[in-house]
């Protein structure tokens, strides 16, 4: 599937956003693993989110999906999972994969988790390394890529984990293994990444003591079936945060966003680049263990470049893409350093962005680890997305902002995180198509 964008109106009414990916991930995955039936309300129904109910519907698991949109999972205990015979399918989701891994560390049976073309490339020994020191075994292929091999029945022992990265991904497969191990396992982090696991752990009812960059459990305790509100996903939001801070005109507000502290690092980039972002948060979102919620009122304004705080990059990983088509047309210098985990995303997200950006006429210089960017007017290009959602949605943006076309290839993957995005930004101004 190929797009073909173009200058549309201003960006104007009220929207509201898919679910949260992470969330739901997690309340999937918890939910199977617990006592009874949760009830999820926002699921996120992309292709990345039912791979991982459809791994756990492979083990045993009955998962109804209600004509309301609400998924029920029902339930079989901590250790209640039946071995497959068969490879478990991930499909693009590098979460769903991490995550797994450690969940499937601590089961009686044997496993394999494989992926899609893309997730087979993305690296995993910085989960089989922990797990390993665990008592796990787990095979790859060389370099620590997948499918990975793991060896059931094994005596997991809780280990004291110092991440060498900030990731929540390895942080959550080391706490999911712990729920199996014997003793208690701590995990610290050079920075505090984004909590999901911890939340989510302590609303199932799971001693854990947490704060910022720490987290620690035991084993031997028991997960009950909860409600689970789906907030809308803060990076599905944040192409629409940034389109209409770039296109003149708009006045766009996008409703019950997760604002989770570790998630929304882009606000505050955004502020230092003159953004005016309003946030209204919502009652009830402040309960321990529950995500906050907000809406989010975004009107257009005159951006200028700035120097993007490299404490703050752990915390707008996912939303690189669109921060540099914003950085793209703000006036003046914006830099971008500290950020080389985009080169080992869905595709190297630095290189591939700085390339889209050159063919549309802005100057970029490229870093290992970030890149320069200057702001200018942008002209038509035919844009390679290399099958990465976010750069494919980034670059409508960019679209709309162009004197010409931007034809943008290989969209299909955006239905792994955001189904629907195309149609739902036409309706409130974009000028986007199919392309032949």
């Amino acid at each position: 599937m190929h797009w073909m964008a173009r200058k549309g109106r201003p960006l104007k009414g009220e929207i509201t956003v898919p679910g949260d990916k992470s969330v739901s991930h997690r309340s999937i995955m918890l939910g199977a693993l617990a006592e009874g039936t949760t009830r999820i309300r926002g699921f996120l129904e992309g292709e990345d989110t039912r791979a991982t109910a459809a791994v756990f519907q492979q083990l045993g698991i009955e998962i109804e999906s209600l004509p309301s949109g609400e998924r029920l999972v029902h339930g079989r205990g901590l250790h209640g999972l039946r071995g497959s015979s068969d490879a478990l399918d991930c499909g693009n989701a590098g979460t769903g994969m991490r995550l797994l891994a450690g969940v499937m560390a601590g089961q009686r049976f044997d496993s394999v988790l494989i992926g899609d073309a893309s997730l087979s490339k993305r690296p995993m020994r910085r989960v089989t390394e922990p797990l390993a020191l665990m008592g796990a075994r787990i095979d790859t292929e060389a370099g620590g890529l997948p499918p990975l091999r793991i060896h059931g029945a094994q005596s997991l022992r809780g280990i004291d984990y110092a991440t060498p990265m900030a990731s929540a991904q390895v942080k959550s497969a080391v706490l999911l293994a712990g729920l199996y191990a014997e003793g208690a396992t701590q995990v610290t982090e050079p920075h505090p990444t984004r909590d999901y696991t911890e939340r989510m752990l302590a609303a199932f009812g799971w001693p854990i003591d947490y704060g910022e960059g720490r987290a620690r459990l035991s084993g031997g305790h028991r997960l009950e079936a909860q409600q689970i509100a789906v907030p809308a996903d803060f990076s599905s939001a944040a192409f629409f945060i940034v389109a209409a801070s770039l296109i003149p005109g708009s006045d766009l507000l996008i409703r019950n966003v997760g604002i989770h502290p570790r998630r929304t690092g882009l606000l505050r980039a955004l502020a230092l680049m003159g953004a005016r972002i309003d946030i209204e948060p919502k009652p009830g979102s402040e309960r321990p263990g529950a995500e906050p919620v907000a809406d989010i009122r975004v009107r257009h304004a005159e951006l200028h470049g700035a120097d993007i705080p490299e404490d703050v990059v752990p915390d707008m990983i996912d939303e690189f893409p669109a921060l540099f088509v914003a950085a793209s047309v703000a006036e003046g210098l914006t830099r971008v350093r500290g950020a080389a985990e985009l080169r080992v995303k869905e595709s190297d997200r630095l290189g591939t962005m700085a390339a889209g950006l050159r063919q549309l006429g802005v100057q970029v210089e490229e870093t290992p680890d970030g890149a320069d960017i200057i702001g200018g007017l942008l002209g038509s290009a035919h844009i390679d997305s290399h099958g990465d959602h976010r750069i494919a949605m980034s670059f409508s943006i960019a679209g709309q902002l162009c004197a010409g076309e931007v034809r943008i290839d290989h969209c299909d993957t955006v239905a792994t995180s955001f189904p629907g995005f195309d149609a739902l930004a036409r309706s409130i101004g974009f000028e986007l198509g199919l392309s032949s």
